[in-house]
Order: C-alpha cells, then sequence, then structure tokens
C-alpha cells in the first residue's frame, strides 16, 4: 500500500510538471510567432512567417491550421503523429488561452492557440519517455515492496515464534498444573507483558497449590478428627454399655449406676467439644462481645477449677470480648496444668499495653515433651501419650486456641521451668460480626 501511494503520488506529480513544462514552452512558441506574424516585414502571409519561424525550432512537432470564417481549416506544415479533431482548432479560434488536448489511447498530450485570428499552431509533446519512466519507476517499488514485505512477513514469522514460545510455556504449565503438577512454574524473562504473565501465573499456580494444599491438610484433619472422635465415643459407650448390664446384679447395681453416670456426664462433655469445634470449622460459632475485666473472668475460672492458683495483674484489664470464651480460655489452660502440670500455677495478666492483653499460665509441672511442642494445640493430642483413657477429650488446647483467634489473638506454648502458655488477646475485637 505504502508503494503504491507513492507511485501514485510521484506519477501525478511528473506528470503535472510535464504538462506544466509543456504548456509555458507553448506559450513562449506562440507568442513568438505571433511577433513574427505581426511584425516581421515581408510580402508573406501570417501563415507563411508563422510556419518560417517554426521551422527554425528543433524538438518540438508541430501544425498549423487557417481558419477562414466560412471555410474548413486548412492545414499547412507536415503530417502531424495524431489526428488533430476540427473541434480543436475552432474552440483555440475561440478562446484567448491555450487549449490542451490528450488523445486516447495515444502518448501525447496537445496544445492548440492562435497566433494571429485565423492562423492556429498545434505543438505535439511526447508522453512516452515519462511513461517509460513511470513504468520503470513502478516495477521498481513493486520490487521494492515485495522485498520489504517479505521481509516484514519474516520478522513477523521471527516475532510471532517467540512470542508464542512463553505463551505455548504458560498453557503447558497450565495443563501441567491441571493434571496435579502444584509446584510447577515458568521462567519468567524480561520486563514486558509476556513476563508479567509468566509472573501472574506463578503467583496463581503457588496460590492453587496452597489453597489446595490447605484443602488436602484439612481433609486430614477431618478424617483424623472423625476417627478420634468415634475412638473417643467408643470408650465411655462401651463402659456405659457394661455398667448398664450390671444394673441387673443387686451386688453390681449400685457401682453399675455410678459408673453410667461417670461416663453419661464424660460423653456429654465429649459432644459438647466436638460440637463447639463443628461450629468453628463451620464458621457459625457465635460470638456475642461486651465490655469486662480480664480479672474478673479469670477469678471465676480459679474458683471454679479449685486448684492452688497464684493471680498477678498488672495495668488496665479492661477489655471487650464474649465473656463465655475468654472463659472457656481460663477454664482450659486451667484444666490442663493441673491434669498434665503441677501446683503451684501462676497465672499473669498484664495490662500494660495500649492495645493487647496478655496472659500467661506457668504451672510446676516437666512441661510439654519437646516432640509435642509443635502439636499440643491439635485436636485429641494429650499430654500423656502412655495411657490408653483419660478424663481429658483432647480438646480442650484446640478449642482454647480457636477462642483466642475469634477475638483475634492467638496462644503460644512454651518450657521454661514447666509448660508455660502464653495468651494475647486484643481490647477490641477484629471486625464487627456477630458470628466468627
Amino acid at each position: 500500500m505504502v508503494a503504491f501511494a507513492a507511485y501514485q503520488l510521484q506519477a501525478s506529480t511528473t506528470r503535472d510538471r510535464f504538462i506544466a513544462a509543456a504548456r509555458t514552452s507553448f506559450r513562449s512558441d506562440a507568442i513568438q510567432a505571433k511577433f513574427v506574424a505581426q511584425y516581421v516585414p515581408g510580402g508573406d502571409s501570417a501563415a507563411e512567417l508563422v510556419q518560417g519561424y517554426m521551422s527554425r525550432e528543433r524538438g518540438i512537432t508541430w501544425c498549423l491550421f487557417e481558419r477562414v470564417p466560412g471555410l474548413p481549416a486548412n492545414r499547412v506544415g507536415d503530417p502531424s503523429p495524431v489526428e488533430v479533431p476540427e473541434w480543436l482548432v475552432d474552440t483555440a479560434v475561440d478562446s484567448s488561452s491555450p487549449v490542451m488536448w490528450e488523445p486516447e489511447n495515444q502518448p501525447f498530450v496537445v496544445f492548440a492557440g492562435t497566433t494571429t485570428p485565423y492562423v492556429v499552431l498545434v505543438e505535439f509533446y511526447n508522453m512516452q519517455p515519462l511513461e517509460d519512466e513511470l513504468i520503470a519507476l513502478r516495477r521498481s517499488l513493486s520490487m521494492i515492496a515485495i522485498v520489504v514485505a517479505t521481509l516484514g512477513v519474516g520478522a513477523a514469522l521471527v516475532a510471532a515464534k517467540r512470542l508464542q514460545r512463553p505463551v505455548q510455556a504458560v498453557a503447558d504449565a497450565a495443563r501441567q498444573l491441571g493434571r496435579g503438577a502444584l509446584d510447577i512454574r515458568v521462567p519468567v524473562r524480561g520486563r514486558d507483558e509476556l513476563a508479567e504473565l509468566a509472573s501472574s501465573f506463578n503467583s496463581m499456580a503457588a496460590q492453587v497449590g496452597q489453597s489446595i494444599a490447605e484443602l488436602r491438610a484439612k481433609d486430614q484433619q477431618q478424617r483424623r478428627f472423625v476417627a478420634d472422635a468415634a475412638h473417643d465415643l467408643r470408650t465411655p459407650v462401651a463402659a456405659m454399655v457394661a455398667a448398664a448390664d450390671g444394673l441387673d446384679h443387686p451386688e453390681l447395681g449400685h457401682r453399675s449406676a455410678q459408673l453410667m453416670g461417670v461416663q453419661a456426664r464424660r460423653l456429654g462433655t465429649l459432644i459438647e467439644d466436638l460440637l463447639e469445634m463443628s461450629r468453628f470449622d463451620a464458621g457459625v460459632a457465635e460470638f456475642r462481645p461486651d465490655h469486662l475485666d480480664l480479672a474478673d473472668v479469670w477469678r471465676d475460672a480459679i474458683e471454679l477449677t479449685g486448684g492452688e492458683v497464684e493471680l498477678r495483674t498488672r495495668g488496665d484489664l479492661a477489655l471487650t470480648g464474649d465473656p463465655r470464651r475468654l472463659h472457656t480460655i481460663a477454664r482450659n489452660l486451667l484444666a490442663n496444668a493441673f491434669k498434665h502440670g503441677a501446683p503451684p500455677v501462676t497465672v499473669t495478666i498484664d495490662g500494660t499495653d495500649a492495645d493487647t492483653v496478655t496472659i500467661r499460665v506457668a504451672d510446676s509441672g516437666p512441661g510439654v515433651p519437646e516432640e509435642l511442642l509443635p502439636l499440643v494445640f491439635d485436636r485429641f493430642v494429650r499430654g500423656d501419650r502412655a495411657r490408653s483413657a483419660t478424663d481429658g477429650s483432647g480438646l480442650g488446647l484446640a478449642i482454647a486456641l480457636e477462642n483466642a483467634r475469634a477475638h483475634g489473638g492467638h496462644i503460644t506454648v512454651a518450657n521454661s521451668g514447666g509448660a508455660v502458655f502464653t495468651v494475647t488477646i486484643p481490647r477490641a475485637p477484629h471486625g464487627s460480626a456477630t458470628d466468627v
């Protein structure tokens, strides 16, 4: 298209210049011929005088016409290369300026004009050399266009190949990701859009891998949770069945009734803990915040536990939280300290920080075994694995951690002369929703 436009522009400009030059040359010849016809002395007619002048001009093809009113035009001079129509002569006689005519299928441009009122000069300008030059120009531009187009197509193919390679790599990686290769990544080269695409794919693959890993861990956790729950439910149910069978014996009836009551209470506690964990898993655990003093919550939990506990407080202990859930945290941590630790138990509540309140629960026992430190907040993890059955469900610390998270806080554990559990609770809960 560029070559075609360049040719059209060049051809039009060249033709216009040629015609302008021809018109100027014709006007100059007409003026000179008119001067000769009017002012050169002699007995010849005007046509003969103009013919004599034009015969001395070189490189110009011309002819003359005498146009007397009422008579046909009389041709004077050599034969012309193009048959001149009579209308052109008549028009030239009636016009005050030169008349141009381009014959069809002839490489000439013709100018006609009067030298004297009845003598018409006609000149023929051959445009064949110009047409030959334009043909050569057209061929040259066509060759240039073909070469440029070929190079452009080749460059486009190379560029497309370079663009296709990283896109194909992303497509292959996406297929492998779909087949389960969660560690697949695409090399990032450069800083262009393709590099941004590769980086975005890697981020997506990392997020997908993390989400699937979390789902798998969640699935394994749920499977383990169901298996552990079934195992822990089996023990009190079996004990209750055995106790129920013993009710038929008079000497065992009282003992069987006591055993059934103990196991029923244990079963009820286990079921309540399981329901609480299921609410956390489903995200529907109720959260009812209220303004409270954390020291009052822990004093009540210490009184209910009935163990040897030293309570230390400092700073402002007022915060906004769910009293029931904070009480559950305190009760479960104290119960864990007495079951798996040893008295005395020290509870230190630090309210000196403007944004959080920290509770430190330390017992005087042997501490948490090192292999259990990463697992102590997992479900159904007991401090003494050697015992096949304990009074606890193995859910107390897991429930305490979930309740702390419900407040936007967390719990950590360490060994320092015994097990030390540290609870951090923000003074205001995160968000305003009533459910977590």
